[in-house]
C-alpha cells in the first residue's frame, strides 16, 4: 500500500513539474520576472562567496606568498628557548614566559645557526616612510629588501623600471606612485627635507596592491623603525628536526613549505573557522530576514498566475485531481522557477567573480587572490535557499488554488475568498511577542534576542496588511473613481497585494529602524564629545623626532603664527620625562593622587551585583567632574603658566589665579578634588619597557584648581615642582590660542609658512567628532527605495495584466483613456504609499523599543553611560517620502492611455 502511494505521489509531482515547465514557456514574461528577482539575489551571494573563497588564501599559498623561491623564512622572535607549531606560525617559551627579541638581527648571527652553504637575506615587512604630500606629512608604509637578490626578488613582480640597487633609489607600487604623482626617474624627498630617492621602478606585492615603498637594506633606516622582520634563506637540503630543534633554542621559528619535523601539526588549513553560536545565529536571522524579502517580492507574481490559470486548475479538479495535486501543480511552479533562478543565479555570479577579480584585488582585497575556486559548500546553501524561497513564494498561492470553487473557475468568475480573521488575531499576537522579545533582549544586552523579536514582530505586521488593506478599501468609498477602483482592486486581490506591501514594509521599516539607531548613535558620540583643547586651538607637533634639531625659540615661531592668523598667542608646551641619569627604555607616569577620603570605594569591575551598582550610583564620590578628552590627548604638562589659555579656554582671572601657583612651583589641575587645603599630593613613577618600577616619587606642593574653561582631567607642572619628583621638561611642540578657528587654507598655508623654520604639523582642535552618518543614512534609504520602487513596479504591472477586462469595461462605458493611466499611478501609490507609512511606523517604534531598552539598562549602570537621545533619520525618511511618488510617476510614464477593447465571456 505504501509503494503504490509513494509511486502515485511520484507520478503526481512528475505530472505537476511538466504542467510547470509549459506553463513557464507559456506565460513568458511572468516567468522573466520571477527569474529576475530570484536570480539577483542569488547572483549577488555567489559573487561574494566565490569572491570571498578565493580571497581566502590557503596555507599552502600564504607560505608560498611569504617564500618565493626561498626554501624556509626565519623569524628571531625571542631571546631564549621556544617551541613552535609545525608551520611556524605560533610559539611558546619552553620556561616561564617568551622574552621577546627587541635588539637587531645581524646576517652574522643567522648564519651560525644555519647549515654550510646556506645563504640568507632579510626582509623588514613594515617601517615608516614619511613624505611631503600637498603640503602635508604622510606616512607611507615601506619594505626594507634587496630586490638584487634572486631569494627577495621572487617576492615581486616588477612591473616598469628596475629594481633598487643603491641606498638612495626606491621602488613604488602603482597606487604609491599616483598618490606621490610621481614618475620614474622622478624624485621623492622625506618629510624632513634631509634626505631625496630618487623612483626607479615599479612593482608589485601580491600580498599588498595598497601604497607601498620599497627601500634597499642600505637606506638610512634605524632598526627600531621596522617591524615583522624575517630572513628568507636557501638551504643546502631539506628541513630537518636538529635544525628545527637548534633555531628554536635561540629563539628562532622556521616555516617551510612542508611540517616543521619534530613538530605538532594542527589539523586545519587555517581557512573558514566555524563561527561562534552568536555570530551564526546573526547570520541566520539576518538571511531569514533576506529569505521573507525575496519572497515577498515574488509572491504576487504566482498569485496572479494562480489567478489566470483558475480554469486549468478546474479543469483538472473535473478530471479527478483533488486539492494536493491542485496544490502539486502551484508548488511545482515554484520549484521549477526557484531551481532554474538558483541555476541562472550560480552560473552568472561564478561568472561575474572569476570576471571581477581583477577589481575585487585592486579595491577591495587590496591583495591578490589565491586559486581559482568556487566554495560548493556555499553555492549549494544558497542554490538550496533560493530554491526554498520559490517553494515558500508559491505556497500561499498553493493553498488558495486548492480551495477555489471549481464552477467559478470553469465559468471564469472571480472569487475572492474570505479573510479569516485568525490571520489578524495571529499578527496581533506575533507583532506583540516580537516587541516584548526585542525590549528583553535589548535589556539584557542580547543582539541574537533583538533579532529574534524583530523578526517576529515583521511576521506579525505581514500577517495584519489583509486585515488593513481591506480597512483602507472600506474607507475609499468617498474618493474619486480611479484611487476608488486601486482600492478595490487592492482588496479583492489581496493575495498578490498583501505581499508586495509586505514587501515593501519590511525593506522600509529595516532601514528607518537602522537610520534611527545610527542617527541617536551619532548625537551620542557628540553629545559625549570632549575636546581636548579649546575648539578652534591649535597645536604644533614636530614631524619627526626633535633630535638631532631642536625647536627653534617661540619668538621665531609666533611671528609665522601671527602672519597667519591674525592676534593667535603662541607658547611652547613641555612635557615631564624621566630626569638624567636615565636608561634609554624609561619613561616617566605623573599622576595627581586623590585623597583617600575623596576616592570612589568601589571598583567598576567588581560592582556586579546591583546593589553595588545603586550604593556607587549613589555616592557623589563616584561622579568624577572631569574626565579624559575624546580629542587631543596631551599628557601632564610642565608649564609657567604660559600655555594655560591655549591649553584650557579658562577665564582670564582664572588663569591669573593658576599662574601665580604655579610660579610659586605649585601644579595646577582640574579636577576640586585633588586639592586639599591649597596643596596637591602628586606621584611619579620609573618604568621601564618591561612595566618594571625603577623608582618612585610622591610630593605635596601648593595646588590650585582650575574651575574655569574644558572639564578635562589635566596636571600642569611648575618646572619647580618637577624638579622636586625627579623629573625634566622636554619641548614637544607649541599650543596656538587662536582668535577664531582656522580654516584648511589657512591650515595649508601656515603648514608652508612654517616649513623653512621647523618640521611642524598644524593639528586643529574639532569642536565634534568628524564622523558624518549621512552617507550611511543615505546609502539606508537608496536600498529600500529601489526595494520599494522594485516592489510597487511588479505589483502594479500583475494587477495591471490582471484588469484588462476591468479595463475593457471602462472603456466599452465611456471611460477616459487616461483613466488607465490614472489607474495604474494609484495602483502603484496603494502600493509603495501603504507600505512606506506602515515601514516608517514600525522602524521607528522597532527603533523606540530598542533605544529605550538600552537607555534603561544604561540608567542602572555604573560607571554611567549617556542614554541615546531619540533622533529622527531625516535625510533616510526624505528619501523615503519621496519614493512613492517616484513609483506613481514611474506607473504613469510606462502605462499606455489606450487598451483595445477585449471581449468578455462572463
Amino acid at each position: 500500500m505504501s509503494r503504490d502511494r509513494l509511486t502515485g505521489a511520484l507520478g503526481s509531482w512528475r505530472a505537476a513539474l511538466r504542467i510547470a515547465r509549459r506553463e513557464a514557456l507559456r506565460a513568458r514574461g511572468r516567468t522573466a520576472l520571477v527569474l529576475a528577482m530570484i536570480t539577483l539575489p542569488v547572483l549577488a551571494l555567489t559573487f561574494v562567496a566565490v569572491s570571498a573563497d578565493m580571497a581566502e588564501l590557503t596555507r599552502a599559498e600564504r607560505i608560498e606568498r611569504r617564500l618565493g623561491t626561498a626554501d624556509a623564512e626565519l623569524r628571531w622572535v625571542a631571546e631564549d628557548a621556544v617551541t613552535q607549531e609545525a608551520w611556524g606560525e605560533t610559539y611558546w617559551a619552553r620556561q616561564g614566559e617568551a622574552v621577546t627579541r627587541t635588539r637587531p638581527v645581524a646576517a652574522a648571527e643567522v648564519a651560525t645557526l644555519l647549515p654550510a652553504g646556506s645563504r640568507a637575506t632579510e626582509v623588514r615587512w613594515w617601517v615608516p616612510f614619511d613624505v611631503r604630500v600637498d603640503d602635508r606629512n604622510e606616512t607611507f608604509p615601506a619594505r626594507v629588501l634587496d630586490l638584487t637578490d634572486p631569494l627577495a626578488r621572487s617576492l615581486v613582480r616588477l612591473r616598469a623600471g628596475r629594481v633598487p640597487a643603491a641606498p638612495d633609489e626606491i621602488a613604488l607600487s602603482d597606487p604609491a606612485r599616483d598618490r606621490l604623482d610621481v614618475r620614474v626617474g622622478g624624485m621623492v624627498r622625506t618629510a624632513d627635507g634631509s634626505r631625496a630617492y630618487r623612483v626607479v621602478g615599479l612593482v608589485e606585492f601580491a600580498d599588498d596592491l595598497r601604497e607601498l615603498v620599497v627601500l634597499h637594506p642600505d637606506a638610512p633606516v634605524a632598526p627600531s623603525e621596522a617591524s615583522g622582520g624575517s630572513w628568507l634563506v636557501d638551504l643546502p637540503g631539506p628541513v630537518d628536526a636538529a635544525l628545527v630543534d637548534r633555531l628554536n633554542r635561540h629563539g628562532v621559528t622556521i616555516s617551510s613549505r612542508e611540517p616543521a619535523p619534530g613538530t605538532e601539526a594542527p589539523g586545519d588549513d587555517g581557512r573558514f573557522a566555524l563561527p561562534d553560536a552568536e555570530t551564526a545565529g546573526n547570520a541566520t536571522l539576518v538571511g531569514g530576514l533576506a529569505l521573507l524579502e525575496v519572497v515577498l517580492l515574488v509572491g504576487p507574481a504566482f498569485a496572479v498566475g494562480v489567478r489566470r490559470r483558475r480554469r486549468d486548475l478546474a479543469l483538472v479538479a473535473v478530471a479527478g485531481g483533488d486539492a494536493v495535486h491542485l496544490r502539486r501543480i502551484v508548488l511545482a511552479d515554484g520549484l521549477v522557477l526557484g531551481g532554474a533562478g538558483a541555476a541562472l543565479g550560480l552560473l552568472l555570479g561564478i561568472a561575474a567573480a572569476f570576471a571581477g577579480r581583477p577589481l575585487v584585488e585592486q579595491y577591495v582585497i587590496q591583495a591578490r587572490s589565491g586559486g581559482y575556486r568556487v566554495f560548493p559548500a556555499a553555492l549549494v546553501a544558497i542554490g538550496a535557499v533560493a530554491v526554498l524561497a520559490g517553494l515558500l513564494a508559491a505556497l500561499a498561492p498553493a493553498w488558495t488554488a486548492a480551495r477555489q470553487d471549481v464552477v467559478d473557475g470553469l465559468a471564469g468568475r472571480r472569487t475572492v475568498p474570505p479573510h479569516r480573521r485568525r490571520w489578524l488575531v495571529i499578527g496581533v499576537a506575533l507583532t506583540g511577542l516580537g516587541a516584548a522579545t526585542a525590549a528583553v533582549g535589548a535589556q539584557r544586552g542580547g543582539q541574537l534576542v533583538i533579532l529574534t523579536g524583530l523578526v517576529l514582530g515583521e511576521l506579525g505586521l505581514v500577517f495584519t496588511i489583509p486585515t488593513l488593506i481591506g480597512l483602507f478599501a472600506r474607507a475609499g468609498r468617498m474618493l474619486p473613481l480611479s484611487p476608488r477602483i486601486a482600492l478595490r482592486d487592492a482588496s479583492r486581490n489581496r493575495s498578490s497585494a498583501a505581499p508586495a506591501i509586505s514587501a515593501v514594509m519590511a525593506a522600509v521599516a529595516g532601514s528607518v529602524a537602522l537610520g534611527a539607531y545610527v542617527a541617536s548613535d551619532d548625537a551620542r558620540a557628540r553629545a559625549d564629545w570632549l575636546p581636548g583643547m579649546p575648539p578652534g586651538h591649535v597645536l604644533l607637533t614636530p614631524s619627526g623626532p626633535t633630535d638631532p634639531q631642536p625647536l627653534p625659540a617661540t619668538s621665531a615661531i609666533a611671528d609665522v603664527v601671527r602672519a597667519e592668523l591674525a592676534g593667535a598667542g603662541v607658547a611652547r608646551l613641555d612635557v615631564p620625562v624621566c630626569a638624567a641619569p636615565r636608561q634609554p627604555d624609561d619613561y616617566c607616569v605623573v599622576d595627581a593622587v586623590v585623597p583617600p577620603d575623596r576616592t570612589c570605594p568601589y571598583d567598576a569591575e567588581a560592582s556586579n551585583s546591583p546593589e553595588l551598582r545603586r550604593r556607587a550610583l549613589a555616592d557623589s564620590r563616584c561622579r568624577a567632574p572631569v574626565r579624559a578628552p575624546d580629542g587631543i590627548h596631551l599628557p601632564a604638562v610642565v608649564d609657567d603658566g604660559s600655555a594655560l589659555p591655549g591649553l584650557t579656554g579658562a577665564p582670564p582671572q582664572e588663569v591669573a589665579a593658576a599662574a601665580a601657583v604655579l610660579r610659586a612651583g605649585g601644579a595646577v589641575v582640574t579636577d576640586p578634588r585633588l586639592v586639599v587645603d591649597g596643596r596637591v599630593t602628586v606621584s611619579t613613577s620609573r618604568l621601564a619597557d618591561s612595566a618594571e618600577v625603577r623608582a618612585t616619587a610622591t610630593r605635596t606642593i601648593p595646588g590650585y584648581a582650575l574651575r574655569g574653561g574644558l572639564p578635562v582631567d589635566r596636571l600642569v607642572l611648575s618646572p619647580a615642582a618637577a624638579g622636586q619628583l625627579d623629573l625634566a621638561a622636554e619641548p614637544t611642540g607649541y599650543v596656538v590660542d587662536t582668535v577664531a578657528p582656522p580654516s584648511a587654507a589657512q591650515r595649508d598655508r601656515l603648514a608652508a609658512a612654517l616649513r623653512p623654520v621647523a618640521p611642524l604639523v598644524p593639528e586643529v582642535q574639532q569642536e565634534e567628532p568628524a564622523s558624518d552618518q549621512r552617507p550611511v543614512l543615505l546609502l539606508l534609504a537608496v536600498g529600500s527605495g529601489v526595494i520599494t520602487v522594485g516592489a510597487a513596479g511588479v505589483a502594479t504591472g500583475l494587477a495591471a495584466a490582471e484588469g484588462r477586462r476591468d479595463l475593457s469595461t471602462l472603456a466599452a462605458v465611456g471611460a477616459s483613456p487616461r483613466v488607465r493611466r490614472t489607474l495604474s499611478l494609484c495602483q502603484a501609490g496603494v502600493i509603495a504609499g501603504l507600505g512606506s507609512v506602515l515601514g516608517i511606523l514600525a522602524g521607528l517604534g522597532s527603533a523606540l523599543i530598542i533605544l529605550v531598552s538600552f537607555n534603561r539598562q544604561y540608567a542602572r549602570s555604573w560607571p554611567v553611560e549617556s542614554p541615546y537621545p531619540l533622533v529622527m533619520p531625516w535625510p533616510t525618511l526624505g528619501v523615503l517620502v519621496l519614493v512613492p511618488l517616484v513609483a506613481m510617476l514611474g506607473a504613469a510614464l510606462f502605462t499606455r492611455s489606450r487598451l483595445a477593447v477585449e471581449r468578455r465571456l462572463d
